[in-house]
C-alpha cells in the first residue's frame, strides 16, 4: 500500500509517527511492503544568519528519526545554546528566533549544499540519510516559496515573514492578509505528483491548514493531483479551539471559522472524500465529504496511533468503495 501525506511541523510530524506504529503492527492493516511519502510544507523556509532553515522538513525528520525535543515538538533533543548567545553578545538580529547548537549543524549542511546548486530535495534526502526517517521525505517545491502576513500596527500596514508573526508576535497582530510568495510560479518538487498519482491513499494530518497543507496546496498541480485520489482529512479543531498552535489565528485572516466543519468546507468536497473529526464535532456536516468522529487529542503515543488507524481505516473503506 501507497501512502502519501502532505505535512506540516509538529501536528504532522506527531501524526506520522502514529501511522508508522499503525502499519507496522496494525491488525487489519499491518503491510510490510506499505511505504509512506511525506509532502512537507517549506512555506514556512526562512534565511537567518545566512543559514536556509526549514522548520517543517526538520520537524518531521527530527520527529520520525528519533531525534525531536519531545516537550517541544520542535528542535533536537539536548540541545545546548551556546551560538545564540554568542549571537546576541554581538548584537545579532533578530533575537527572536533561537537556534540550537544541534540544530545549527543541520542548518549548515543544508546551506552550504544549496549554496553548491544542489537542490532542496536532494539536500534533503541527504540529510534523512543520517537521520533514516522510515519515509520518503519531499519538499512541496525546490522553489523558494515563502508565507508572509499582512498586518497592521503602530508601525502602520506591512509585510512581515510568517516566521516574525508565529514567533516574536505570538500572531497576537491582527493579520488582513496571508500570502504565500513565489507560490504561483513554484513547482511541484521531483517525485511528488509522481508519488500522488501512484498513491493507494492520501492521509491529510492535523497541521496547519492555511500555512502548511494550505502552502503545500498552493503550489500548482498538487491540488489538482490531490483531486484525483481518496484524501481523508484528520481535523486540527476541536470544538471551535485549535489542538495547538495559533491555527485560529490563521483562518481569520482568510475569514473561516475556527470549527472542524468550517475547516471541511474551505478544504472543499472535490479534495476531502472523508474527514475526521472529534466525539465533540460527531454533529458536522459537509455535503459529499464522508465525516467520522473519534477521540482526536494526540495525549500519547497509542492516541496518536489510534487516531492514525481510524484516518487510514476510513481511506481504505472509501478506497473499496470506488473499486
Amino acid at each position: 500500500m501507497r501512502i502519501v501525506v502532505p505535512a506540516g511541523g509538529i501536528g504532522g510530524a506527531r501524526f506520522l509517527r502514529g501511522l508508522k506504529a499503525t502499519i507496522k503492527g496494525g491488525a487489519g492493516n499491518n503491510d510490510d511492503e506499505s511505504t509512506i511519502t511525506v509532502i512537507g510544507n517549506t512555506g514556512d523556509d526562512i534565511t537567518l544568519f545566512g543559514l536556509r532553515i526549514c522548520p517543517d522538513l526538520d520537524t518531521v525528520m527530527y520527529t520520525l528519526g528519533d531525534g525531536i525535543n519531545e516537550a517541544q515538538g520542535w528542535g533536537r533533543s539536548d540541545e545546548t545554546f551556546v551560538v545564540k548567545e554568542e549571537l546576541a553578545a554581538y548584537g545579532m538580529q533578530p533575537t527572536w528566533f533561537g537556534l540550537g547548537d544541534r540544530d545549527v549543524a543541520t542548518h549548515i549542511v543544508r546551506s552550504q549544499m544549496m549554496a553548491a546548486g544542489y537542490p532542496l530535495s536532494a539536500v534533503t534526502g541527504a540529510l534523512c540519510d543520517r537521520w533514516k526517517p522510515g519515509v520518503q521525505l519531499l519538499p512541496m517545491t525546490d522553489d523558494r516559496v515563502e508565507t508572509h502576513v499582512l498586518v497592521e500596527d503602530g508601525e502602520g500596514r506591512r509585510a512581515i515573514h510568517f516566521q516574525e508573526w508565529w514567533i516574536r508576535h505570538r500572531a497576537a497582530l491582527p493579520a488582513s492578509e496571508i500570502v504565500l510568495v513565489g507560490a504561483e510560479e513554484a513547482e511541484p518538487a521531483p517525485g511528488v505528483l509522481e508519488e500522488i498519482a501512484r498513491a493507494d491513499i492520501v492521509l491529510l494530518p492535523p497541521s496547519n491548514p492555511v500555512v502548511s497543507i494550505g502552502s503545500i496546496l498552493s503550489v500548482p498541480g498538487i491540488r489538482q493531483a490531490l483531486n484525483d485520489s481518496v484524501v481523508v482529512g484528520v481535523s486540527p479543531m476541536i470544538g471551535g479551539t485549535a489542538v495547538r498552535g495559533m491555527a485560529d489565528a490563521c483562518l481569520a485572516a482568510i475569514n473561516v471559522e475556527s470549527t472542524a466543519q468550517a475547516v471541511a468546507e474551505h478544504y472543499g468536497p472535490d479534495l476531502l472524500d472523508g474527514w475526521l473529526v472529534d466525539d465533540v464535532d460527531a454533529d458536522a456536516h459537509v455535503k459529499g465529504t464522508e465525516i467520522r468522529s473519534c477521540p482526536l487529542y494526540m495525549s500519547d503515543p497509542e492516541a496518536t496511533a489510534a487516531i492514525a488507524r481510524e484516518a487510514l481505516d476510513l481511506a481504505l473503506e472509501l478506497k473499496r468503495r470506488q473499486t
